[in-house]
This record gives structure tokens, C-alpha cells and sequence, in this order.
């Protein structure tokens, strides 16, 4: 829910007319990326704020019932068509010109797997995987896909950060977007016996989810360094006001609207790293 600050970047940079060739995006960054390619800021913004006023969303009651604290199968399979809750253009995601690469962790061995436009025919085919993406372990359950099961991109290679993505397609040059503020570093896990015994079957998410952080925060540091050399631009929270698991319509709204005052203020420096001048 994090995404309720940074989707307000989706907004500013579809207002701004910046086209990406290539755009990658992890967990919540996955419901971004999407909006995004099909060049819908409104969405953008509701995805994470108004829709989780839907009695739908989900809360203790879908999560005891075994549909996660986040109703995923709801909020990313039902609700995109025209009659449905947040309708998705698909037509114009497919004619975006941009690649694309959403990123998810497969349970069975560990590996980090990423789809790109090639593995989407169909709307569902996206919304299954940004769901897989997107799916937070423990909170909601994992996601089958042609036979495998996947959970959250973030306990990939990268630690949840798509720079490994977009380096894997032969890019140098980053304009990326944090969720966190500047001085943030993670903990380690806590309670690790609780997460080996919860996913004993699926011992590889165990096993990342406690190493993560590591991996997390030296993806940070790295991107740090590329940000002084010139080779990235980072989008990075002034004040991160929510947690990932915020569901007041209220505080998600004003976590957008802090979201929208400052990419509003970098639009300009966006477009100077971008070499795009304004107008064009």
C-alpha cells in the first residue's frame, strides 16, 4: 500500500508525456507498471487508495477464510473488466510500445522468473502474474501459473529492487522509484523459526524471505552509487507516512496527494536526466 505515494509518480509522468522503452516493475511496482503501459493515472491512484474501500478488499475475515489479508484473487482477477471495479485498457497496453519485465519468486526452487510482453495474450494472463508478483507471503496465498507456484518478486535476486531486470535487457542508464525513504535500511527478520515451520513444504521462501534484507539493501547502496555517477535517477520518498499493510482510505489519499506535491516538484529534474525538454 506503500504504492498509494509512488503511483502518484505513474500520474505525474503519464501527465508529463514520458515514455519509457523499457519498464519493469516488482510486487506493488507490478500494479504501477501495468497501470502505467496502459496509460491510466486514474487507475494508478485508485488501485491503491479508494478501491480499498471495497468490502471485497480484503481484511481478518478473507484472511481466516484462507484468501489472504489482501483478497488477491478478487483484487487482481475480478475486478478489470468494464463492469468490474477498476475496468483496465488492455487494448492500450498491448500497443504501448514499451517492453516490459514483472518479476515473481518461484516456490519450488528459488528462481527469480520474469515475463515480459511475449508470455501475455490475454488480459488475464497479466493480472495473474502482476498478482503473482504482488502476492506477500503469509498475507496472501501463493499463485499457480502452468503449473508452478509463485509468491512475491521481491524475495528474488534483487530483494524486490528491478534493477537486475532492466540490466538483464542490456540498460545502463535507470530512472527508478523507491518506496522507502532515503536513510531507510532493513532488519533482519524477525521470528525466523515461525517462517521456517509456516512454509516448511516451500522451504526456498523461507529461505529468501529471511535473507532478503541483505539483498534489499545492497541493491539500495548500489543504486546510491549509480545515482552519483550520473547512471540512475531516483525517485525517493520525502516521508514514507504508511505501512504496506494501510487500509484507511484517509491516509491513503493524503500518502498520494505528499506523492503528487513532490513528483510534481522533480517533473522538471526528470526531464533534465532524461534529456526530454519541455513541450516535447
Amino acid at each position: 500500500m506503500r504504492a498509494a505515494y509512488t503511483s502518484a509518480v505513474v500520474v505525474e509522468l503519464l501527465k508529463a508525456g514520458l515514455v519509457f522503452p523499457f519498464v519493469a516493475g516488482i510486487s506493488a511496482g507490478a500494479s504501477n507498471t501495468a497501470n502505467y503501459l496502459a496509460g491510466d493515472g486514474p487507475r494508478a491512484k485508485a488501485s491503491f487508495t479508494t478501491f480499498a474501500a471495497d468490502p471485497r478488499f480484503g481484511g481478518l475475515g478473507t484472511f481466516v477464510r484462507g484468501q489472504g489479508f489482501f483478497n488477491a484473487d478478487y483484487i487482481y482477477q475480478h475486478t478489470s473488466a468494464p463492469d468490474e471495479a477498476l475496468p483496465y485498457d488492455f487494448d492500450r497496453f498491448v500497443a504501448h510500445p514499451a517492453e516490459m519485465s514483472l518479476t515473481a519468486f518461484r516456490c519450488r526452487d528459488g528462481a527469480t522468473v520474469r515475463w515480459s510482453k511475449r508470455d501475455i495474450g490475454t488480459m488475464g494472463d497479466l493480472m495473474v502474474r502482476v498478482q503473482a508478483s504482488s502476492t506477500m507471503p503469509v498475507l496472501m496465498p501463493p499463485v499457480t501459473i502452468d503449473d508452478e507456484v509463485y509468491v512475491d518478486g521481491a524475495l528474488g535476486e534483487s530483494g524486490g529492487i528491478a534493477l537486475d531486470a532492466a540490466r538483464a535487457v542490456g540498460y545502463t542508464k535507470f530512472f527508478v522509484v523507491l518506496t522507502q525513504e532515503r536513510g531507510y535500511i532493513k532488519a533482519p527478520m524477525k521470528y525466523p523459526r515461525f517462517y521456517q515451520a509456516h512454509f516448511r513444504r516451500m522451504p526456498a521462501v523461507a529461505d529468501a524471505l529471511l535473507t532478503r534484507p541483505a539483498r534489499y539493501n545492497a541493491t539500495r547502496e548500489e543504486l546510491f552509487e549509480l545515482e552519483r555517477s550520473g547512471d540512475a535517477y531516483l525517485f525517493v520518498p520525502d516521508h514514507m507516512p504508511i505501512s504496506n499493510s494501510e487500509r484507511h482510505v484517509d491516509a491513503l489519499e493524503r500518502a498520494h496527494a505528499l506523492g503528487l506535491e513532490q513528483a510534481r516538484r522533480e517533473v522538471p529534474a526528470w526531464r533534465e536526466y532524461l534529456d526530454v525538454p519541455a513541450g516535447d
